[in-house]
């Protein structure tokens, strides 16, 4: 596990887009509230480029993101947003200059497949939180979401229990382990390749948006038939957006997941507020952590080391 320095009052965060393009309003109106936490901004040289449902060609995402790891200057990176695109560039990451140049990496969603290539390959802890133009320059962006950038400036212990949302027990257990996951629909699309998730001994973290009960069944057999969940110390279950049925009869999205947990010899809890949602509890993976259905509460170590 290699930690990254915390961030302070005048440092330099590079934004790029290594997946698909961003909103480009809502991302200059997140811009203030960086600015307001005392952090001026470099852009990626390809920020705003187009191609296709790509932010730019597999080159220019490339570029920018060596660009701000080889920048001394920058001591963070926050991604603009999401959408699709990460997995095309993980096999030509440059991990001996990442590992040389270790920084605060945040952002989620498509960046799940990053944060797993890049924790895996130099022991990087990174930040699954929410990002600029996907949620900080919206309307909806909630304030417990903004303190979550505080954890970047000192060395923060997290626990999350039920003063943040209502935790439900799907099978009772204590566990200790690295956080490690995201997006379900990207851990299970790693599988069988050089990046596919180790869940060994570990807290499998898992969130998704727009699937289906029958497409998050779907995912959680190829896990389960790849050992994943057996694999695992605990399973943290995040928020899972807009997870409605458009196929009659289905199953609802809570009986697939009982279908799959409620056997485990393991802690396993949801309704965590992590993932596409506000508001949006941010989380370093690579970390320690604890997971109790006794307490209903997951204790997280700091992501940054002391400075």
């Amino acid at each position: 596990m290699m930690l990254p320095k915390p961030l302070k009052h005048g440092d330099t965060v590079g934004v790029i887009a290594p997946a698909s393009p961003s909103n480009i309003e809502n991302y200059q109106k997140s811009k203030a509230f960086i600015e307001s936490l005392g952090l001026s901004i470099q852009e990626g040289k390809h920020l705003k480029n187009v191609h296709g449902y790509l932010a730019g060609t597999d080159d220019e995402r490339l570029e920018d993101l060596h660009a701000m790891f080889a920048d001394d200057s920058i001591k963070g990176i926050i991604f603009a947003g999401g959408g699709y695109g990460t997995a095309r560039i993980a096999h030509r990451l440059d991990y001996e200059l990442i590992k040389k140049n270790p920084k605060i990496f945040w952002g989620y969603s498509d960046l799940t497949y990053l944060h797993t290539a890049i924790r895996q390959e130099t022991g990087l802890v990174t930040f699954h939180g929410p990002m600029l133009a996907s949620d900080v320059g919206k309307d909806d962006f909630h304030p417990l979401s903004k303190k979550q950038f505080n954890q970047l400036f000192e060395p923060t212990s997290l626990v999350y229990d039920e003063s943040f949302s209502t935790l439900e027990v799907i099978a009772e257990g204590e566990a200790q382990g690295e956080i490690v996951g995201g997006n379900l629909t990207l851990i299970a699309s790693s599988l069988g390749g050089p990046y596919e998730l180790d869940t060994k001994g570990k807290l499998l973290f898992i969130e998704d948006i727009d699937e289906e009960p029958y497409r998050i069944d779907g995912y959680l057999a190829q896990l389960m038939h790849a050992g994943k969940l057996d694999d695992a110390a605990g399973i943290i279950v995040g928020d899972f957006k807009n997870a409605v049925p458009t196929r009659k009869p289905s199953l609802t999205l809570e009986t697939v997941l009982t279908d799959y947990f409620q056997s485990l010899k393991k802690p396993v809890m949801k309704g965590f507020q992590i993932g596409h949602c506000q508001p949006h509890f941010a989380i370093p993976l690579g970390t320690r952590a604890t997971l109790s259905t006794k307490s209903k509460s997951l204790s997280i170590q700091p992501g940054v080391k002391e400075s």
